[in-house]
């Protein structure tokens, strides 16, 4: 018995399965970040003129931008394609929806919150995500990796390039 649990124990913390991992993360990052598009692109008409401007932007400028990148961006993750640029605007955003929702910019937080006594926790949650994703890399199961994978094979063999990506 005692072997048996030390068996399981082992397989249990030995085996990983990261780039699954990373997978599993940026479909659900991504579904949940899209749905934000989603519900922005249905209420257009009566967020775009409650929804904050920023970056001197009009508030319906700054709304069909917030769309793009919810929509646009949130694909490009799910699909592995260009991870780590794509990453880049959904930080950007989120730190943006962050210092409004805690400066009391916004007239109804309840829109981009989880709950209206907790507002500041659904951005940080994203950025964290993001972070660890532009950290962490797309993973083998991504076009990112098939896309350098075609590039590294049709450059020749390189010895340097074929060990990063098995790093992978």
């Amino acid at each position: 018995m005692k072997r048996f649990l030390e068996s399981l124990f082992l397989r249990g913390t030995g085996y990983t399965y990261s780039n699954l991992s990373r997978l599993f993360l940026r479909l659900f990052v991504g579904i949940m970040f899209l749905q934000f598009g989603i519900r922005h692109l249905i209420n257009f008409d009566i967020l775009r003129t409650t929804f904050p401007a920023v970056l001197g932007m009009s508030n319906e400028t700054s709304l069909i931008v917030m769309i793009c990148i919810e929509v646009i961006c949130s694909l490009c993750i799910m699909t592995g394609f260009l991870t780590r640029l794509s990453l880049l605007p959904p930080i950007v955003a989120m730190i943006i929806a962050e210092y409004h929702i805690l400066h009391d910019l916004l007239p109804d937080t309840s829109i981009y919150s989880i709950s209206s006594t907790q507002p500041g926790y659904l951005p940080l949650m994203f950025i964290g995500i993001f972070l660890f994703l532009m950290l962490a890399g797309p993973g083998r199961i991504s076009l990112d990796y098939f896309i350098s994978l075609y590039i590294v094979s049709t450059r020749g063999k390189d010895d340097t390039q074929t060990e990063e990506l098995e790093e992978v």
